[in-house]
C-alpha cells in the first residue's frame, strides 16, 4: 500500500474535504504495516473499499419558523460501511456541518464501533441548521422534516441514528415520533431515546464516563490513578459534563471548562453543584462559558482562549475536531501533563499528536476513548431488541468492561519494542482488522 499515492487520488476525487482527508490519512499511516503484511487485504481492494462510503444521501429540508416564514437546509447521511452491522453513528445539527466532517465522523465511525465489539457498523448525517435560538415549536417542525426524507433509509437492522452536537432528547423525540407515525412502527431505530420509550440510562453522560473510564486503565498502566490529579477539560456539553462528574469521582480535580468564548479556570475544583450548573449552561441556548464565572467565586474566565495553557496532569479535549493545536500540545508538555484523552472526534491536529509522541505521552485517539457514548447507544439497541431495560449499575458496569476491552485491545497492537503504547496505531489496527476480515468474508460487493 502505498498511502501518498491513494491520498493523492483520493483528494483529486474529493478536492477540499479537509477534514475527511486528516482522518483518512491518520488511519492508512497507522496500519500501513500490517496491511502489507496481509497480502489477501490488497488483492482485495480492502483500503479502496473502505475508504469510500457505501453511499451519501443528501436532501433539501424545507421548514416553517414562528412567523410563518420558509427556510431550507441542507440534510446529510453517510452510510459507510456496514461489514460487522447496520450503520450507526449519530446526526448533528450545527451550521459548521458539511460532507467533509460528515465523511470524516462517519469514517472514524467504523474503527470506533469495530472496538467497541458490538456488531455495528459506520455511520453519520446531521444538517446545517442551526438549533440555537429556536423555539420549541420550530425545532419540532425542523425535525419532522428532517426525518420526512431520511426514515425511508434507515430501520433498527439498517441504520441506526443517535444524537451528537445539537441533537439531545427533545431532538430525539420529534424525529422518532416522526419516524413511528411513518413507518407505523415503534423499533429501536434510533438512540438517545427518553427513558420511558426505549432509551437506556446513562446515555448522555456515556461518553464522558467512557473517555475517563479509559483514561483511568491509561494511568493504571504506569502505576498511576485520578486520585489528587489536575485535570483540564474543553466544551461543556454532554461529553465534558460526564467525564468531570466520573473524575470527579475518581478522586480527580477538573479545573476548566470551554465555550466558543473562551475558557474558566477554577482552581477550586468543578465539582457538585458547579456540575450541575454546566447543564444550566448548556440549556441556556448561549453556547458561553462566562456566566460561571460570574457564578461562582474565585474562577476566572479567559475570553478567546482555550484551557490547555493551564498547568495541570490530565487533559480531556472534549468539544470538537481540531482545537488542540501544536501550540497547545508544547504548553500541555511544557507544564507536565502526562496523559491526553480525546473526549472529542479528532480534537487533536497531526502536529499536536507528534508532539505528544516524540514527549512520550499517553495519548488516546477519540475513536477508541470515546467509543462509550456508541457503546451505550449499542447497548440501547440490544435493550430494544430484548423488549427489556437494565438498571444504571448494570449499563455502566457494561460500559466500563467495554472500555476495558478496547484499551487492552490498544495496548495489544500499539505496544513498541521500547514500550511505549502507541493508542493511535493500537486503535486503527484493531478496529480495522475487523471490519477487513468481515469484507474478506463477504466477498466484493
Amino acid at each position: 500500500m502505498n498511502v501518498d499515492k491513494i491520498l493523492n487520488e483520493l483528494e483529486k476525487k474529493h478536492p477540499g474535504e479537509v477534514e475527511y482527508l486528516q482522518a483518512v490519512r491518520e488511519v492508512l499511516e497507522s496500519i500501513e504495516e500490517v496491511y502489507n503484511e496481509n497480502p489477501q487485504f490488497n488483492s482485495a481492494g480492502i483500503v479502496e473499499r473502505i475508504i469510500e462510503p457505501d453511499r451519501v444521501l443528501t436532501f433539501k429540508i424545507p421548514w416553517v419558523d414562528d412567523e410563518g416564514t420558509v427556510h431550507v437546509n441542507l440534510g446529510y447521511r453517510v452510510q459507510f460501511n456496514n461489514a460487522i452491522g447496520p450503520y450507526k453513528g449519530g446526526l448533528r445539527f450545527h451550521p459548521s456541518v458539511n460532507l467533509s466532517i460528515l465523511k470524516f465522523l462517519g469514517f472514524e465511525q467504523i474503527f470506533k464501533n469495530s472496538l467497541t465489539t458490538l456488531s455495528m457498523g459506520g455511520g453519520k448525517g446531521g444538517s446545517d441548521f442551526n438549533p440555537k435560538g429556536k423555539s420549541d415549536g420550530e425545532i419540532m417542525r425542523f425535525c419532522q422534516a428532517f426525518m420526512l426524507e431520511l426514515w425511508k433509509h434507515i430501520g433498527p437492522d439498517t441504520d441506526v441514528p443517535a444524537g451528537d452536537i445539537g441533537v439531545g432528547g427533545r431532538e430525539i423525540g420529534y424525529m422518532f415520533g416522526m419516524y413511528k407515525k411513518l413507518a407505523s412502527e415503534h423499533t429501536g431505530v434510533l438512540t438517545g431515546k427518553g427513558i420511558n420509550w426505549g432509551g437506556s440510562l446513562i446515555r448522555p453522560e456515556a461518553t464522558g464516563f467512557g473517555t475517563v473510564y479509559f483514561a483511568k486503565e491509561m494511568l493504571a498502566a504506569k502505576g498511576e490513578t485520578f486520585t489528587g490529579k489536575l485535570v483540564a477539560i474543553s466544551g461543556f456539553g454532554n461529553v465534558a459534563w460526564g467525564a468531570a462528574q466520573k473524575v470527579t469521582e475518581l478522586g480527580g480535580k477538573v479545573v476548566t471548562i470551554s465555550g466558543p468564548d473562551g475558557y474558566v479556570y477554577d482552581p477550586n475544583g468543578i465539582s457538585g453543584e458547579k456540575i450541575d450548573y454546566m447543564l444550566e449552561l448548556r440549556a441556556s441556548n448561549e453556547d458561553i462559558v462566562k456566566p460561571y464565572s460570574f457564578e461562582f467565586e474565585g474562577s476566572e474566565f479567559h475570553e478567546g482562549k482555550r484551557p490547555w495553557e493551564v498547568k495541570v496532569d490530565i487533559a480531556l479535549p472534549c468539544a470538537t475536531q481540531n482545537e488542540l493545536g501544536a501550540e497547545d500540545a508544547e504548553n500541555l508538555v511544557k507544564n507536565g501533563c502526562i496523559c491526553v484523552c480525546e473526549g472529542a472526534n479528532m480534537p487533536s491536529t497531526p502536529e499536536a499528536i507528534e508532539i505528544f509522541h516524540k514527549n512520550k505521552l499517553l495519548f488516546a485517539p477519540g475513536k477508541a476513548a470515546n467509543a462509550g457514548g456508541v457503546a451505550t447507544s449499542g447497548l440501547e439497541m440490544t435493550q430494544n431488541s430484548m423488549k427489556l431495560n437494565w438498571n444504571r449499575d448494570e449499563v455502566d458496569e457494561k460500559l466500563h468492561s467495554i472500555m476495558i476491552n478496547i484499551h487492552e485491545a490498544c495496548v495489544m497492537h500499539g505496544t513498541a519494542p521500547d514500550g511505549y503504547i502507541d493508542y493511535v496505531k493500537g486503535a486503527n489496527i484493531a478496529g480495522f482488522l475487523k471490519v477487513a476480515n468481515a469484507m474478506l468474508d463477504m466477498g466484493v460487493i
